[in-house]
Formats: structure tokens, sequence, C-alpha cells
């Protein structure tokens, strides 16, 4: 087994540190973002990162040059969220878990691009890092179908499972332990973070378009000047039996949207509101013939 650093911040970083504990390698640091303010409120938390390294007892930091200074061979980065400077991989020589198939999605938002997308398949590559944006080779990598229901949060838990069973088996033998890899073939794409401003629903746009966005698990619209998230929706309607709804329009619990398709309504939030049923706060709104989803 070997000594590492492990970096990282979110929560989809957590049971990778785990994997590496139980595996029974030495992680002497984990370095994570700094504290911030990460819900209501004005206390600042740590990062998950940061929470579970605490709870299993290890070291942590925000200052990634310390990453050089406890006599690891090797640090292993999971969604750490910076990229690491020359001078410290000069130093110490890493590798990066990524939640896609490389160079398909490079950047800091893979999973929810391939959904996105359209993409029938994803994976994860284990890949040596290098100053550039994900471009070093790749070590070990591990394919999947994204299946069309799945969610973002449920594709990526999958994928977090297949990388740490990767870690579990190729750093075993620490950095000398590790595949030889190959260069990145292909086109790369960029996985941007998703904005704000992308996750409106634009009912103008095909239904198959929308449901991708309500996967993300933050999509939302507004009614009568309000916001509503939609948390969950059905399957597009591309062939409805009962005529043609406008964009935005409302028939029960189907929405209009472009070419003529329809997404069915499952879960909604209405702005200050819990999560309920889409039926449930229809029949409590009572939209009426003119009244639309969106601007």
């Amino acid at each position: 087994m070997a000594r590492l650093v492990f970096l990282g911040t979110p929560e989809a970083a957590v049971p990778p540190l785990h994997a590496l504990v139980a595996a029974g390698h030495d992680v002497a640091l984990v370095v994570s973002r700094p504290d911030k303010r990460r819900g209501r409120g004005s206390a600042e938390a740590p990062s998950p990162v940061k929470a579970a390294a605490l709870g299993l007892g290890l070291p942590v930091t925000d200052d990634l040059a310390e990453a050089t200074a406890v006599g690891a061979e090797l640090g292993v980065v999971v969604a750490y969220g910076r990229i690491i400077p020359m001078a410290v991989l000069e130093r110490l020589p890493m590798v990066n878990l990524h939640f896609s198939l490389l160079p398909r999605w490079r950047g800091a938002a893979p999973v929810e691009r391939a959904i996105l997308e359209g993409d029938a398949e994803t994976g994860v590559c284990l890949m040596a890092v290098e100053a550039g944006l994900d471009t070093g080779p790749v070590y070990a990598e591990v394919a999947t179908t994204v299946e069309p229901e799945e969610s973002a949060e449920e594709l990526r838990a999958r994928l977090v499972d297949i990388g740490c069973r990767m870690l579990e088996e190729h750093l075993s033998g620490g950095l000398a332990g590790l595949p030889v890899p190959r260069d990145q073939a292909g086109n790369p794409s960029y996985a941007d973070k998703v904005a704000a401003a992308e996750l409106e629903l634009d009912f103008a746009r095909p239904a198959i378009q929308l449901r991708r966005l309500v996967r993300l698990g933050r999509a939302w619209t507004t009614f009568r000047g309000k916001r509503v998230r939609v948390l969950g929706a059905g399957p597009p309607v591309d062939a409805p039996a009962d005529g043609p709804l406008a964009p935005g329009q409302l028939r029960g619990a189907e929405v209009g949207a472009g070419d003529g398709t329809r997404m069915a309504l499952r879960t909604v939030q209405p702005e200050g509101k819990r999560p309920m049923d889409a039926v449930d706060w229809l029949h409590g709104v009572h939209p009426g013939p003119d009244d639309r989803l969106g601007s």
C-alpha cells in the first residue's frame, strides 16, 4: 500500500477517500477547499471531504503547498475543484478520478453535460494529472450506459462506485503499480459548470431536452410570476391523442413543449413550499386556459 495525499471537495469525493483508507493506504494528508457558506445562514462550514477526513482522524489543510511536505509518493485527486500547478506536480505526481470517458467532457460538470447532450454512454477514467484541464494520459477506464430515466444524482453515485473499485484495483501497488498509460485520443469537449440561467425550462424546446434538464435536479420555471422547481417529470409524450398544446400550456399534469411534444410533470416545489406531487399542486392552483408555465 502507498503513502498518499488525497485532494477533493464535494460529497462525491467522500466515498473514494473512505475506500482508500479501508484498503489500507496511509493517507498522510487531505487537501480540500477552504470553509465557506454552504447553505442558509451566515456560518461557514467545511467541505464534505474535510468533514469526512476529520471524522476519520486524518490531517486536513486547504493549503495545496503542504501536499509536497508529508513524504507521500502519490496524490489522488477526486473533484478537488482547482487545477494543480506544475510546481506541485513536479514534486508530487498525482492521479485523478474523472467521471467521463476522456477526452469527452473535460472540466467541472461531466455528469451533467453527458445527460444534457443525451449521451448513451459515459464512464470513469483514472488519469495522470497535468497542469492542463484533464489533459493527462489515461491509466484505466470503465464505460457504463447512461440510463434514459437516470438522474444526475443517480448516475454520479454509480460512477463514484465504479471509481472506488478502480482505485482499489489499480493503486494497491502505489505509483509503480499503475498500468502503462495511453494518451487521450479524439476531439475533446468541455463540461462547463451548469449556470443557473441554463436551468430555466424553456418550453419552446422539445420535451426530450426539457426532461434531460429536469434530471439534473435543479430545473425551474415560473407560474403566475412565482418560481416553481420541477423535480420530477415523466418521459416525453410524442403523439398526444387530445390535440396539441402550446409551449407552457397545461392539460392535466402535462405541459406543452416544442415540436408538438409534451412533458408530464410528476414532482414540483412551488416557491416557499415543500416538494409535492404535481397533480396535487395543480389541483390547488386551478390553472385557467390562459395560464402558462414559463415566461
